[in-house]
């Protein structure tokens, strides 16, 4: 392990166990969908209704950065299988991790914490708001920062290069989500379905941010149940 890792692991541990009110608020933050993803894709409906004279410009990159934010979840994932595993703070026997009140743990060990998969995700979507709204990004990033990242460092969920490199997946696929080919793309292929039929595509867009906010938990446990139902038919 490194120095950089451990010593901040050690040093935001060193708080825990002193306050059971502060140990369950922070839990709270890190396990709730509403004050985790929920308050991100506030800011993108925001961004998205804001009186602007750029309006169209405004929604078209918001488009490409969900768009981002759904690729960045993916490589996340992607990553987090295919290099070695990492196994979390938590249950680092080094550390000696003093496990925070009113934590619970179950279905986070197994995973390896190496990216972050929220720091990719909410990383990405901040990042592209700063990019067509800078006040409300700022906010945005601050947030992300303070009450997803820094939740997940304190329980032991992740480590600060986790943290770091979902945020460097993240920020680099807002980047991308700008360029002008794909922009065009969108604005070719999506923007029409705004235009034509608003009420199917905001539909859809609920849906889609919905998911954003819960971290596509719902539609991971779709997928696992389709697995189980049909893994034993196949051969």
């Amino acid at each position: 392990m490194n120095p950089f890792d451990s010593s901040i692991i050690t040093f935001l541990n060193s708080f825990a166990r002193h306050s059971w009110t502060f140990d369950s608020l922070v839990y709270m933050l890190s396990s709730n969908d509403l004050l985790k993803g929920g308050v991100v894709v506030a800011f993108i409906w925001w961004t998205w209704f804001r009186p602007d004279v750029h309006k169209d410009d405004t929604r078209l990159h918001l488009i490409c950065a969900i768009f981002a934010c759904l690729v960045a979840v993916v490589i996340a994932r992607g990553l987090a299988l295919m290099l070695p595993f990492r196994e979390r703070p938590m249950v680092v026997a080094a550390l000696h991790f003093q496990h925070p009140y009113g934590g619970e743990y179950e279905g986070i060990i197994d995973w390896s914490s190496f990216p972050s998969d929220h720091a990719a995700v909410f990383f990405s979507l901040a990042m592209s708001i700063f990019f067509v709204w800078r006040a409300v990004g700022i906010a945005a990033l601050s947030y992300v920062f303070l009450f997803i990242a820094m939740p997940r460092l304190y329980l032991g969920f992740h480590y600060p290069t986790d943290i770091l490199g979902g945020a460097l997946i993240g920020i680099v696929l807002a980047l991308i989500a700008r360029a002008k080919l794909f922009c065009d793309w969108v604005r070719s292929f999506i923007m029409p379905w705004l235009q034509r039929s608003p009420g199917s595509f905001y539909a859809c867009l609920f849906i889609l941010t919905f998911q954003i906010a819960t971290i596509f938990q719902s539609m991971r446990t779709i997928a696992h149940f389709l697995f189980f139902l049909f893994a034993p038919h196949i051969s």
